[in-house]
């Protein structure tokens, strides 16, 4: 199923000024560059979905974003605009930001569902952050949004929700991954995947609580497989990485970004510009094409 229009002259034409970049579930690689898989197992028609991350519902700083009742309901509004609407939608962790409140978790919990419900496609994804789940073990999150982690297929690709926030040292633990090793046990490994996580399955920067001590034994499950993509969020900007074959992608936030990993000796939000708002903000659209990955990048704008 073609679409009616190109997500590159989508940009152009919303003035949007968004990275476009293409990218094999194997790797990737910067705009203009076609990869596609030689074998095509798994493939079913065209599709793509959005991501969205970090909108930290409940957050209050007027000096790191003075819109912070805004930015998500921007990003509902321009995830509606799109010409074509996704095939479905994932909110990568911390829907909601912390708070040592159990009745005020809960409420931010209601008003960012009802919030998310103007979305027009129905079908929505959610997984925790840590904000949303370690203080209470993901219990107030399941109330509201269900499993912590869990799989789908679609279009002959198979999707894996990991839960690497639940436990406060950030860990997979050992059950989520005797379940994740039951689970692609049954898949052949030229079968596709895609999977989601919070915080990077790899040691992006441990000082900054940007890794999961357990996520190798992660990428070692999933290592076997020969196309394999990872999408995930915490870091609060665009980062791209690759362990052996498997590509690591992170998200924008929708509140507030965060500085290059190591990049300042204190990791802390980065101060509203307000010569340029909404800078550092956005979601992203991931366009499956019969083994290529195409990734839009949208900014959030007033």
């Amino acid at each position: 199923m073609k679409r009616t229009i190109d997500r590159r002259q989508f940009l152009r034409l919303a003035g949007l000024g968004g990275v476009v970049f293409a990218s094999g579930l194997g790797g990737f690689a910067q705009a203009k560059t076609d990869y596609k898989s030689g074998d095509s197992t798994g493939a079913g028609e065209d599709f793509y979905f959005v991501q969205l991350s970090d909108s930290h519902w409940g957050f209050q700083g007027p000096a790191v974003n003075p819109d912070a009742q805004g930015t998500l309901r921007k990003a509902v509004a321009a995830v509606n605009a799109l010409h074509d609407q996704p095939d479905f939608i994932i909110f990568t962790g911390d829907l909601t930001h912390t708070t040592d409140d159990p009745a005020e978790r809960r409420k931010r919990m209601t008003e960012f569902r009802d919030i998310v419900k103007d979305l027009r496609v129905k079908n929505v994804h959610f997984m925790p952050g840590e904000h949303d789940a370690s203080l209470d073990n993901g219990a107030a999150y399941q109330e509201f949004f269900g499993p912590t982690h869990y799989t789908f297929d679609f279009q002959g690709v198979h999707f894996i929700a990991l839960d690497n926030v639940s436990d406060p040292k950030a860990n997979l633990g050992e059950a989520q991954l005797q379940w994740l090793a039951q689970d692609l046990a049954g898949l052949d490994h030229k079968r596709r995947l895609v999977v989601f996580a919070h915080r990077p399955l790899f040691d992006l920067a441990p000082t900054w609580d940007w890794a999961t001590p357990d996520g190798a034994k992660a990428i070692d499950l999933l290592l076997p497989f020969r196309d394999v993509v990872v999408f995930y969020g915490h870091i609060h900007q665009e980062n791209h990485h690759m362990t052996g074959h498997i590509a690591h992608h992170s998200a924008k936030s929708l509140m507030f970004p965060l500085p290059a990993p190591l990049s300042v000796p204190k990791k802390a939000p980065i101060p509203w510009d307000a010569a340029a708002p909404y800078k550092g903000l956005g979601f992203r659209e991931i366009d499956w094409d019969a083994g290529q990955i195409e990734i839009s990048e949208f900014p959030v704008k007033a």
